[in-house]
């Protein structure tokens, strides 16, 4: 089974990449969703959490009080010392997920995540892809996705590693430079090519 990380910033066209794979046939885990799932059920994780954050993380019914926890994080620079916490519950848990693929005699594993590269290469990956668009493209697009202002996704992308930091540890890299059916054939295309070169 090849085992894929698929990165790239935020509004870089990665979900649409990640569309046309699962559509393929790829066995996907979407890191964002696994770490918001490990939030509200790791009691170890939510343990951690409360101990570093304070009780305000959870709201009394026990879910993820997203909104607190987002302006801790971000409002004040407490981001890094968040994802210090959920990202080794993450890597767990991508672990076990790759096991239940092969399991499912999957042929692909992808796994998408923005912060991939944070660390270094995950070596429990074969090969690393990155999802590239115009900075200012991605601003305006998730401005408009999200109902939020320029300036708070610039905000946000402050956040997350440039792309030329992440080139240095990618194999393939798809521009999202055109239309969205553009892009669609290019992830096509390099499904087709990775699967061609494994047998």
């Amino acid at each position: 089974m090849l085992k894929i990380g698929l990165t790239g910033g935020i509004g870089s066209g990665k979900s649409t990449v990640l569309e046309v794979w699962e559509s393929m046939g790829a066995y996907i885990m979407r890191a964002d969703e696994m770490a918001k799932r490990l939030m509200k059920e790791d009691n170890q994780l939510k343990q951690q959490i409360i101990e570093a954050f304070g009780d305000q993380s959870y709201n009394t019914d026990g879910s993820l009080n997203r909104g607190y926890l987002a302006r801790e994080a971000f409002e004040n620079n407490r981001v890094q010392e968040l994802n210090a916490l959920v990202h080794p519950h993450v890597r767990q848990a991508t672990r076990e997920e790759i096991k239940n693929a092969e399991k499912k005699n999957f042929e692909l594993f992808v796994k998408e995540a923005a912060l991939l590269l944070q660390h270094d290469r995950p070596e429990y990956l074969d090969i690393i892809v990155l999802v590239k668009a115009d900075p200012e493209k991605r601003i305006q697009w998730v401005a408009q996705r999200d109902g939020v202002a320029p300036e708070q996704v610039r905000a946000r992308m402050q956040w997350q590693q440039s792309d030329q930091s992440m080139e240095q540890m990618t194999d393939y890299i798809i521009s999202n430079d055109g239309t969205i059916n553009e892009l669609k054939t290019k992830a096509r295309k390099l499904i087709e090519e990775l699967k061609a070169s494994e047998s």
